[in-house]
């Protein structure tokens, strides 16, 4: 090039990236850009080898990283490179998150398989939570409903506004679905003396099934809509506008999945003294059976209703039925805060096990004499609820571990798409 070209301009690509090395730092995402070496261990034919691509991202990273002057050729020493990457990305950064985020108020739990971030007001929880993310592991932040408009979200509120509509409603017993009047839903929802009554006698265990969802619940709860959006945590990843909520910024031509929000509203099981008999057989029932999601959820408890009537668990009993949970200590130590709300049980498996829960379903479905079908899916038919003996046997049996968390009042849980749960 013309000795008068100005070098800032990027006269050869070696110049350019010199230049910007001082702006960009190996595997930043702060920049917006990423250099990062990719390595194959073998070609397509099966010979061990690195292609051409391989070899120009091992520059680009060398001369980024080492900010090479444009006079000296790049040394790329991938061996060292690979050795100085951590085995274990989870236990380095639990290593050095005390050190690193000594301003963010945080815990870990299930046995440190889950982020507690306990002060959704700090702006700098997104750094901690990025670092998780990467991972793939969900994510625990609480006290969302002090963001919010409380009044918007109790159960007589929806019903005054919204009690004429028709919704599909599940009763969580005998998976019968009906459409009805979702009045009558919320009549019974804090007391359990108007809720429908099934064959056997047995009080009903209603789901409004996912009502309003999607662009519904914008057209038709639009003060709600503009409730929950803003008081969303790590705006940065879960609000539409996001800068990495990647969902937002995918081309028009791509088929999105539902990204809602939808409401999911169920009874919780209060069993009288005759029901608390059935419920000992090995027949536990969920409100949402065990499933994956296609993309990232973000789940928030924006109610918990205090049922009423006969055959009713006192909040000593309800603490008593979580507390026979497999529960971290944190947690355990939550329940016993007054202050705290306790409304939902959620197991969580990571996605790397769904093979392993899936021929244990499979196994125990044989095993009570159930026809299983070569293309049936049990968790992509949400035909499960893992219950507590069966869930120990999927840890003794495949080595699966279930990670149990309470959800509270204003607590948001955050999962990762193709982790297992159910509620």
């Amino acid at each position: 090039p013309p000795a008068s070209q100005n070098n800032e301009q990027g006269s050869t690509l070696r110049d350019l990236l010199t230049t910007t090395a001082g702006k960009l730092r190996l595997g930043s995402t702060d920049a917006g850009i990423a250099f990062a070496p990719v390595y194959s261990t073998g070609t397509p034919s099966g010979k061990s080898g690195r292609t051409m691509p391989n070899i120009l991202d091992d520059i680009i990273a060398s001369v980024v990283e080492n900010k090479i002057p444009p006079n000296r050729t790049p040394k790329m020493n991938v061996k060292s490179e690979i050795k100085d990457e951590p085995k274990d990305d989870r236990k380095c950064i639990l290593d050095d998150s005390s050190k690193l985020y000594n301003d963010i108020q945080y815990s870990w739990i299930c046995d440190k398989h889950v982020l507690w971030l306990r002060d959704h007001k700090n702006s700098n929880n997104w750094k901690l939570f990025k670092e998780c993310w990467k991972q793939g592991r969900p994510v625990l932040v609480s006290g969302m409903h002090k963001k919010m408009n409380f009044s918007l979200w109790k159960a007589e509120s929806i019903s005054l506004d919204f009690g004429n509509q028709q919704a599909d409603i599940l009763n969580c017993k005998d998976s019968v679905i009906s459409n009805t009047n979702v009045k009558e839903f919320w009549d019974g929802f804090e007391d359990v003396s108007k809720r429908q009554k099934i064959k056997n006698g047995e009080t009903a265990l209603l789901k409004l099934k996912d009502w309003p969802s999607g662009e519904d619940f914008k057209a038709m709860m639009p003060a709600r809509y503009e409730d929950l959006l803003k008081s969303l945590p790590l705006p940065e990843y879960c609000s539409p506008e996001g800068k990495l909520n990647l969902a937002s910024h995918l081309p028009g031509f791509f088929v999105r999945p539902d990204l809602g929000p939808r409401l999911c509203s169920a009874y919780g099981e209060y069993p009288s003294e005759v029901e608390r008999v059935a419920a000992t057989k090995d027949h536990d029932i969920g409100t949402t059976n065990l499933h994956i999601e296609v993309s990232d959820v973000v789940n928030i408890l924006v109610y918990v209703g205090i049922a009423k009537g006969n055959g009713v668990l006192s909040k000593s009993g309800v603490l008593k039925k979580f507390e026979e949970e497999d529960l971290d200590d944190l947690l355990r130590k939550r329940l016993k805060d007054s202050s705290e709300l306790p409304g939902a049980l959620w197991h969580i498996y990571a996605g790397k096990d769904a093979d392993k829960i899936r021929e244990f379903l499979q196994k125990i479905a044989k095993e009570q004499g159930l026809e299983v079908l070569p293309e049936h899916d049990p968790i992509r038919d949400q035909s499960w609820y893992v219950n507590k003996k069966l869930r120990q046997r999927l840890f003794e049996e495949y080595g699966v571990k279930t990670c149990t968390v309470i959800q509270f009042l204003g607590d948001a849980i955050i999962l990762p798409a193709g982790a297992l749960h159910q509620v």
